[in-house]
């Protein structure tokens, strides 16, 4: 497959069609769909003939399962900054292009939908759920931490969840992200096709009220989901454990739920032990931070975190222990929160740019 063939787009009857198409890599983003998508979505934001977007991932698996971090992990000894300085912002600007984007853009979550794919998918309009999504922010798992916009949206999800999500990189269903409001229909999969048919043949001019006509072709065919969402489920005591501005007292609570019996703190605690404190203390640090930012501060923060993390050792540990050698097996360094100053935190805030500039992601 050529890189041109990544991402395949089409215009048709007023409907602009996207495609991820590495289906063998989840659809995970390369920097050249990465550049695709920024080029496609600009070209098209003006233009009279498009009314509507609609992005979907290629294969039954997944709509996309996060960035091309592998890439990254391989250049370390090789001009990884110089890299990742130009990977982070083109995928920044493709993200705050989405955010503030006016057209109506439908997306079809089915399967993997983690890390850079929901930074995508966060943004549209109508974003549509089914029985396959598994949806989370994987982060944690490779000693890095929550960005595409993570600081924002994670940091205003209602009671102290988005923490949780963070911190733990659960991966949730489609009624999860339904309840969340990281998903705004559930449809079956098996109803996919015909709903996709409907929207690319329906008559559509800008005149149209659209949200309320998208609205109600959706609507005909999405369904209540039957099951019960997890974090419903646990709401109320993720919001008190995670609710704490420390790793040590959130561990603290979930330990004394876990002393008590509680199932769920239990196992949600050995999860969080076995992550980079590193990574974890920055995020919590990131979240904190990020509820009383703006979405353009968020991102520029995040460009200084993901710069700092490429000289971070627990990035390439945890890189390697999932991506590489697969052993699942990571050995943090630090391995506890003890060891972890808070001049260490917060040195990953302060990433010292070359030109004393951050890049622009407008």
């Amino acid at each position: 497959m050529e890189k041109r063939d990544e991402i395949i787009y089409k215009i048709e009857n007023g409907v602009g069609t996207i495609k991820l198409n590495r289906p063998k890599a989840l659809n995970a983003l390369s920097e050249n769909m990465i550049k695709i998508l920024y080029k496609v979505l600009s070209d098209w934001k003006d233009d009279k003939n498009i009314t509507l977007v609609l992005i979907e991932g290629e294969g039954e698996k997944a709509f996309c399962a996060g960035g091309d971090m592998r890439a990254l992990y391989d250049l370390r000894d090789n001009g990884v900054e110089e890299y990742a300085e130009t990977f982070f912002a083109e995928e920044y600007r493709m993200n705050m292009l989405m955010h503030n984007y006016t057209k109506p853009v439908i997306i079809y979550m089915n399967g993997y939908v983690m890390g850079g794919g929901i930074g995508i998918t966060t943004t549209g309009s109508h974003r549509i759920v089914n029985e396959k999504t598994k949806w989370a922010m994987p982060e944690m798992n490779i000693g890095f931490y929550p960005d595409v916009g993570g600081s924002y949206f994670l940091s205003k999800m209602r009671s102290n969840i988005g923490r949780y999500l963070a911190l733990s990189s659960e991966i949730i269903s489609g009624e999860d992200a339904l309840y969340i409001g990281e998903a705004d229909y559930y449809i079956n999969s098996s109803s996919w096709d015909s709903l996709k048919k409907k929207i690319s043949t329906a008559s559509w001019t800008t005149g149209d009220n659209l949200k309320s006509k998208i609205d109600s072709i959706i609507e005909e065919v999405s369904i209540k989901p039957e099951k019960s969402t997890t974090l419903l489920e646990n709401e109320k005591l993720i919001n008190e454990a995670f609710g704490h501005s420390s790793m040590e007292e959130i561990t603290a609570t979930l330990k004394q739920y876990s002393e008590d019996g509680n199932e769920w703190a239990e196992k949600t605690l050995k999860i969080i032990m076995s992550k980079s404190p590193v990574s974890q203390k920055v995020t919590l640090e990131q979240l904190i931070r990020g509820k009383e930012m703006s979405l353009e501060e968020c991102f520029k923060m995040e460009m200084n975190l993901s710069l700092s993390f490429m000289s971070s050792e627990d990035f390439y540990e945890g890189t390697r222990s999932v991506l590489v050698d697969k052993d699942r097996n990571p050995k943090w360094n630090p391995d506890s929160y003890e060891k972890l100053t808070k001049d260490m935190v917060d040195s990953f805030f302060n990433y010292q740019w070359k030109n004393g500039k951050i890049p622009d992601l407008t």
